[in-house]
C-alpha cells in the first residue's frame, strides 16, 4: 500500500474511495477518509490553519472511514454530534500536515459501536 504525508496523494486516494461508494449509495454526497494508519482511533478534522474543515465545512450525507477494504459509514450529522461530546477533552487533538490542523480522535470501537444505531459497515 502506498503512503505518503502529503494531501495531493490523499485527495486522490480518497476520491477513487468515494466513487466506489457513490455507486452504492446512488449517488449520494460521501466524505470519504482512508484511514492508512488507524488502529485504535480515526481523526476527523474540524479545522485546518485557522479556518474550519473537514467536517465544519462538508456538504457530505454520510462521512466514510475506509479500513483497507472495509468501510465504516455514518450520517454526516450524527459524526458531528457525537464528535461535539469531545470538544475540549482529551480527544480534542492537533494532527495533520505539521499538526496544523484540529480534530477528534474518535475510538474506533466507539465508531464501530454507533453501528447499533444506524451507522452501516460494507
Amino acid at each position: 500500500m502506498d503512503y505518503n504525508n502529503d494531501f495531493k496523494f490523499d485527495l486522490k486516494i480518497g476520491q477513487a474511495k468515494e466513487k466506489e461508494l457513490g455507486k452504492i449509495f446512488n449517488n449520494k454526497k460521501i466524505e470519504v477518509k482512508k484511514c492508512t494508519e488507524a488502529i485504535y482511533n480515526v481523526f476527523v478534522e474540524y479545522e485546518s490553519r485557522g479556518k474550519k474543515s473537514g467536517i465544519s465545512i462538508t456538504e457530505a450525507d454520510y462521512y466514510c472511514f475506509a479500513f483497507d477494504q472495509t468501510f465504516v459509514i455514518i450520517e454526516t450529522e450524527k459524526l458531528k454530534s457525537k464528535c461535539r461530546k469531545y470538544l475540549n477533552t482529551d480527544n480534542d487533538k492537533l494532527g495533520g500536515d505539521n499538526n496544523t490542523s484540529k480534530g477528534i480522535l474518535i475510538p474506533l470501537n466507539e465508531l464501530i459501536k454507533w453501528n447499533y444505531e444506524k451507522t452501516t459497515i460494507f
